[in-house]
């Protein structure tokens, strides 16, 4: 740890990263260890953000990987230290093949002739968690062989303990500290990688894309094979595509761009608001492209480690602000927040509206193909940053994702406006999704769930009504008549649901609160 810790310290007087607080937030002790070390400085009228990125990089992949996780918090960043830190690259020498054929031996319990009948000892690619190599199984299937690093565990959780006691103390100094709460931002880095260190993990990830684009035509995520599968190696089909960062390839070949570009969207928010389950880390590096029908092109996916997903509430509440934002209807807006519990209950609504109108007003004077969606996305959570919000870290993966998906498609196709495809799509999304029709077959779904619950409401009823305080009698009998009535309704709407399998229980819960309705009347 001390070697490391040293390290460190060196880094951060070499690129004079203390000159990233004001003046004013640099504790003594901090002025005193720069001043002291001897470590040639780096010329600190260089930008702030590219020394905090050659810093990071100088301290090898697990801060790389911190540091592009930090570009992502853009509510947490200034935009010159956020779009610095998305430059970092995650490149570094490979380990030998004879290490990896061992671990591969070892993982899976053959010899590597045994398992493959080609194996290729130069690996294809190699990144700061894991390399992949190339193979063909006896079959006659050709693979990639994904195998995690020698030792890699045991460097992250020595780095990670590391930035974790490095958050925590400017947690303590910094006067933002308990807003900007880099203790989460650490905690929060340290289960997105440790889940890295779990190839089975990602497996099922990239197994649950692949069924839910399956024959779609979209995209195409390659085919996990399981039998080949442990926490270390990971075997799954091969695929042959153009990088999407490849313009001129894509060009050379015909590809329709606008179309490619838009498919890109359709995919992102089919990913989010139909399945609740999207790709978190869709940079250029994992996207490929199969061109071979360039009129109708179809995106490849690989490394599916890191995923995103949002419950229903989230879903709803994401679509009605992005929606709002749309129609520049700030009122609603501020009052979503709130509602949904990502502001505090005490938030001045029309303190938030006014925020949100002096931020977003000047924006929207732009054309709407000069808007960035994303950046919308983001100003409107560095905003609810100055009311409280609390960190979601399910919206900062699908803001990262979101930023992506525009970048890459405005570099596809410039003309690209998010806007065109998103409020249609949005406005669909929440009409089917609360349609009558839905609603009946959500109902039924749940049906058994509530016939469970159903014999314990009268129970709960009375229970509630003796621990209250004493009433008049008459108020009594109205408040079981009331709950009468809701267990009436609630047997009707369940049973009918159900129907024709409980057609007794719908009557006698339509009885129930017909009686009840008659009660509370008279």
């Amino acid at each position: 740890m001390l070697p490391r810790l040293f390290a460190v310290y060196r880094t951060v007087c070499r690129y004079r990263l203390d000159t990233l607080l004001p003046n004013e937030r640099r504790p003594w002790p901090l002025r005193l260890l720069v001043a002291s070390c001897p470590v040639r400085q780096v010329d600190t009228s260089q930008a702030r953000g590219r020394r905090l990125r050659e810093a990071l990089e100088a301290l090898g992949p697990v801060f790389i990987k911190f540091g592009q996780l930090l570009s992502t918090r853009r509510d947490l960043l200034p935009d010159d230290i956020a779009d610095e830190l998305a430059l970092l690259q995650d490149q570094v020498p490979p380990f030998s093949t004879a290490e990896a054929v061992a671990l591969i031996e070892q993982s899976l319990g053959s010899s590597i002739d045994t398992l493959f009948s080609e194996f290729e000892h130069a690996p294809l690619a190699a990144a700061s968690v894991a390399q992949v190599h190339a193979a063909v199984l006896p079959t006659g299937e050709s693979v990639v062989v994904k195998v995690l690093r020698p030792g890699i565990e045991s460097t992250i959780r020595a780095d990670l303990a590391l930035i974790k006691q490095l958050a925590f103390w400017l947690g303590k100094t910094l006067k933002d500290g308990r807003r900007l709460r880099p203790s989460e931002v650490a905690a929060d880095y340290e289960r997105t990688l440790l889940n890295e260190l779990d190839l089975r993990r990602e497996a099922g990830n990239a197994s649950q894309l692949r069924r839910n684009f399956l024959g779609s035509g979209l995209v195409y995520v390659p085919e996990v094979h399981w039998p080949l599968v442990t926490t270390s190696v990971m075997v799954s089909e091969r695929i042959n595509g153009i990088p999407v960062s490849d313009i001129a390839a894509l060009n050379a070949r015909g590809v329709d761009m606008k179309l490619l570009a838009e498919r890109g969207v359709e995919i992102f928010f089919t990913q989010v608001f139909r399945d609740s389950f999207f790709h978190a880390d869709m940079h250029p590096g994992n996207i490929f492209v199969d061109a071979s029908n360039p009129a109708d092109p179809t995106y490849l996916a690989v490394d599916c480690a890191i995923v995103g997903q949002l419950d229903e509430s989230d879903l709803y509440y994401l679509a009605r602000n992005l929606l709002a934002i749309f129609k520049q209807d700030y009122r609603l807006v501020a009052k979503l927040h709130v509602e949904c519990g990502w502001v505090p209950p005490e938030t001045p609504v029309a303190e938030f509206e006014a925020a949100m109108r002096t931020l977003c007003e000047p924006v929207f004077e732009r054309p709407l193909g000069e808007i960035s969606f994303g950046h919308m996305l983001v100003t409107l959570f560095r905003t609810a940053g100055r009311f409280n919000m609390e960190v979601q870290p399910q919206l900062v993966l699908l803001q990262k994702t979101l930023l992506n998906i525009e970048g890459l498609g405005r570099q596809l196709y410039p003309e690209l406006s998010l806007w065109d495809t998103a409020q249609p799509y949005l406005e669909r999304w929440l009409a089917e999704r609360y349609a009558p029709q839905t609603v009946l077959k959500r109902l039924q779904a749940d049906a058994p769930a509530w016939l469970e619950t159903l014999p314990m409401i009268p129970d709960l009823v009375f229970s509630r009504l003796k621990a209250s305080a004493p009433v008049r009698e008459v108020k009594q009998t109205h408040t079981l008549w009331t709950a009468a009535g809701t267990l009436g309704a609630a047997s009707a709407v369940i049973a009918t649901a159900m129907t024709p399998t409980l057609p007794w229980v719908a009557g006698a819960g339509a009885a129930l609160f017909a009686l009840a309705l008659l009660k509370h009347r008279s």
